[in-house]
């Protein structure tokens, strides 16, 4: 059985751009946002000599090949006065600094340093303090979100349930739910949208209502829609899907590929929801969500072919964020697409079906990488992402993989406080690694809800 190679220790000053690091610390005791990385700037340089180790853990084969000569030399001259150290910290094989006689003594000295306890500077306590409680408030931030989320879908839910029985108690309650949206969403704070646990939301008719309603809002918000517009907005995307209950379960269900005549069928549930819009009296914009949310710029769309400006200007907003929570959560014949690859292929491949400025709109606002993306960063951390704020969606936050860390208390990393981490690539939950998909946890169904005010003010 072939022996591992000794683990290869460089003392502070020995460090250089372009060598790997792996910090032998609890992460609360560093201020980076991963224990192992490749040093990329010489800030990185600086503050990991001010942690007060006296020497660090590397990789030459994840170091640039420029460095590689310059470790080995190091390692070589691990005997010499001011040598690197190479060896298991604590066993005692280590060989020690200074004099070059390696005695018990002077190895049990040199191995007590390495072992991370060194204490750091008052500074990089303090940093390591705000960064743990920032990432605090952020987990209570989502928390309250997943709450609130919860809290809306069981309104939405007895709405469904009341919408035959009593149908001016059900257009009231949605009236109430869309105006505690806005509230939220027209406060003079930035808005975060969140990913929501799978835990919360389901395949049910009123999540999908739910999820649409929601980023159409944000959507309307950054077109600059008035409050009343934004309003019909809302009612009429909860209600965009509510002639498919006029439609025989046996089809709406059916996971196989529906035959012509079933097409046809599905194809009507906008016309059969304006009547009982109008049952509702809903106001004409959202009726015209109702009766247009899958009509197409180019006229390819049902159930009338509309064109252009023929259709209105809600519901060609409807029918955006419509389109982006099929692709994220189809069944059936299709697998989901991650929400990267949606927004990917509603602007490669069916852009020709929207309102060109609200696709580029809708796109700037979920940021490129949308939550529920899974990430490679620039560091080769993977995470995935959770949140994406109004006021820099390019810059998101990202729940880290790290296995030293349970993932109840995953570390959380805000990239607009990180300047130095970006995103590299991003994967399909298929391409992780069984641990690092057990951990993340990739949602089956990306849905979404928003809080306000979700950075505090020395973040943004």
């Amino acid at each position: 059985m072939p022996v591992p190679p000794l683990p290869v220790y460089l003392s502070p000053d020995q460090l250089c751009i372009g060598v790997f690091v792996q910090l032998e610390l609890n992460w609360l005791e560093h201020d980076f946002a991963r224990g192992s990385f490749k040093i990329s700037t010489a800030q990185q340089l600086a503050q990991i000599r001010q942690l007060g180790l006296q020497r660090i853990r590397v990789d030459p084969e994840r170091s640039d090949a420029a460095t590689r000569p310059a470790m080995a030399a190091a390692a070589a001259g691990a005997q010499t006065p001011g040598g690197a150290m190479t060896g298991d910290a604590g066993t005692g094989t280590g060989t020690g600094t200074g004099t070059g006689t390696g005695t018990d003594a002077e190895n049990d000295a040199d191995t007590s340093g390495a072992s991370g306890s060194a204490t750091a500077p008052e500074p990089a306590l303090q940093a390591q303090r705000e960064r743990a409680a920032k990432i605090e408030r952020q987990r209570l931030a989502m928390s309250a979100c997943e709450a609130q989320f919860a809290k809306a879908a069981g309104v939405l839910r007895e709405i469904n349930t009341n919408l035959f029985a009593r149908p001016a108690d059900a257009a009231l309650s949605a009236g109430h739910l869309v105006q505690q949206m806005l509230d939220t969403i027209l406060s003079d704070q930035d808005i975060a949208v969140h990913l929501m646990n799978d835990k919360s939301g389901g395949e049910e008719l009123y999540f999908h209502s739910l999820n649409v309603t929601v980023l159409a809002v944000m959507l309307g918000r950054a077109l600059g829609l008035a409050p009343e517009e934004l309003r019909q907005l809302g009612i009429g995307c909860l209600f965009h899907d509510i002639g498919k209950r006029d439609i025989p379960d046996r089809v709406r269900n059916k996971t196989e590929a529906l035959n012509r005549a079933e097409r046809n069928l599905m194809q009507q549930h906008p016309t059969y929801g304006v009547a009982m819009a109008e049952k509702l009296q809903l106001p004409v914009g959202a009726v015209s969500i109702v009766a247009q949310h899958h009509e197409f710029a180019d006229g390819s769309g049902y159930p009338h072919g509309l064109k252009g400006a023929q259709i209105a200007p809600l519901a060609r907003i409807a029918a955006i964020v419509n389109t982006y929570d099929d692709l994220c959560n189809q069944h059936g014949l299709h697998e989901p697409l991650t929400p990267f690859e949606a927004l990917a292929q509603m602007f490669a491949q069916q852009r020709q079906h929207f309102d060109a400025a609200m696709l580029n709109q809708f796109i700037r606002c979920m940021g490129v990488y949308p939550p529920g993306t899974i990430v490679e960063l620039s560091n080769s951390a993977l995470g995935m992402v959770v949140s994406i704020s109004s006021a820099n969606p390019l810059r998101p936050t990202i729940v880290l993989y790290d296995p030293s860390i349970a993932p109840s208390e995953a570390m959380i990393v805000d990239l607009e406080s990180e300047p130095a981490l970006s995103i590299k690539a991003t994967l399909k939950p298929a391409q992780l690694p069984r641990e690092v998909h057990d951990y993340l946890s990739p949602r089956k169904h990306a849905t979404y809800f928003f809080s306000a005010g979700a950075r505090p003010p020395s973040a943004r």
